[in-house]
Formats: structure tokens, C-alpha cells, sequence
């Protein structure tokens, strides 16, 4: 039996070199993409799991984020809902979807990498002791 890891990402954890303080929100993002990277900034920071390194990733998820809200206020705005600009929207949901899952953004991504908070129930009738 053959045992691969196909798909089985490794969990991240806090690097020597984190960024202790927010980087400034770069000038060239849109609206949409300065608030997402406000938005997220302060949790990555806080996880200590980010380096400079890690910005353009940042920057790249920020851009998808903002460019799927953006497409929706178009659609929203359209008397008849474009299909081409439905699927781009998709398309740059499935790229945030992925980028958010690479950073510990997705609550899956973040039970991997095992932020939550711990339980600490002392009335767990199924807890050895």
C-alpha cells in the first residue's frame, strides 16, 4: 500500500523572522483590497506566522478578495446580471478561497494550525483522568 501526501498541507507555524507590526497598506490596492488587508492584518500579525516574504501572497489574496466584492457591486448595479463577470467573480473567489487557506484565513486552515482556543471543560463526562 502506497502512502502519499497529496493535498495534506504542512501546518504552519510561527517563524523566527514574523512581522511583530502591520507593514502599511500598500498604495496600489483598491478600495475593496485596502479594507481586506486592514481586515486580516492584525489576526496574521498576531499568529506570528507572516514574513516579508509572505506579502505578496498577502497582497495577491487582498487583490482577489477585493476584486470579488468589486465585481459584485458591478452585478449588483447591472438591470441584467453579466455571466462573464459572474464568472470571473467565481474565479476570483476560488483564488481568495485558496491564498485565505494558505494563511490560516479559513476556519479549517486554522484548526490545522491550531489557533483555536483550547477547551478546557472540567464537566467532560468522557475525559480520562
Amino acid at each position: 500500500m502506497s502512502v502519499h501526501s497529496r493535498g495534506v498541507k504542512p501546518a504552519p507555524v510561527k517563524d523566527a523572522e514574523a512581522l511583530t507590526k502591520a507593514p502599511p497598506v500598500p498604495s496600489y490596492l483598491s478600495a475593496q483590497a485596502k479594507v481586506e488587508w486592514r481586515r486580516i492584518m492584525p489576526q496574521l500579525i498576531a499568529r506570528r506566522i507572516i514574513t516579508r516574504a509572505d506579502l505578496a501572497g498577502i497582497e495577491n489574496y487582498c487583490t482577489a478578495a477585493g476584486a470579488v466584492r468589486q465585481i459584485a457591486e458591478i452585478i449588483n448595479a447591472m438591470p441584467v446580471p453579466d455571466l462573464k463577470l459572474a464568472g470571473l467573480q467565481i474565479r476570483y473567489a476560488q483564488t481568495a478561497r485558496q491564498l485565505a487557506a494558505e494563511y490560516g484565513l479559513t476556519p479549517t486552515s486554522r484548526a490545522r494550525i491550531g489557533t483555536g482556543a483550547g477547551d478546557d471543560d472540567d464537566d467532560d463526562p468522557l475525559s480520562i483522568r
